[in-house]
């Protein structure tokens, strides 16, 4: 046999959502890491690496960020296959990787290009400035 439910009322209480506002929630930021250590690699943020691995090849991308295992994430990465023989030239067309992470484990060393600036650092200005304008 079915059991029947009470049947329930279709009226709701209609609540005026505009008033209900949350609660603010605090944020709680983290100390940041000022080690020596730490400022160098933030400094090197967005700048575009070489990194040489252990079977020869030579990846290059832009750093975006690394471990305490020394792996390594490049953004825009294109890879570089050893040269074979010598009669193969050096300007061969690369594989684009996308994003990819470099275990510490294969990497032989790390280079970036002393040429490498940060565009927000170089913006021209607009207007000629006196001594007297800076504060």
């Amino acid at each position: 046999m079915k059991e029947v439910l009470p049947s329930t009322s279709t009226e709701v209480e209609s609540e005026d959502v505009s008033e209900y506002e949350p609660e603010p929630v605090e944020k709680i930021e983290k100390p940041l890491n000022m080690a020596p250590g730490a400022v160098k690699l933030r400094s090197l943020l967005n700048k575009t690496f070489r990194i040489e691995m252990t079977d020869g090849r030579i990846l290059i991308g832009v750093f975006l960020c690394t471990d305490r295992d020394a792996n390594i994430i490049l953004g825009s990465c294109s890879e570089y296959l050893p040269a074979e023989s010598k009669a193969k030239t050096l300007n061969e067309e690369p594989r684009m990787l996308g994003l990819v992470m470099v275990p510490g484990k294969h990497i032989v060393s790390v280079h970036t290009d002393a040429n490498d600036y940060d565009p927000g650092m170089y913006i021209p200005l607009s207007k000629n400035i006196n001594s007297d304008d800076v504060t």
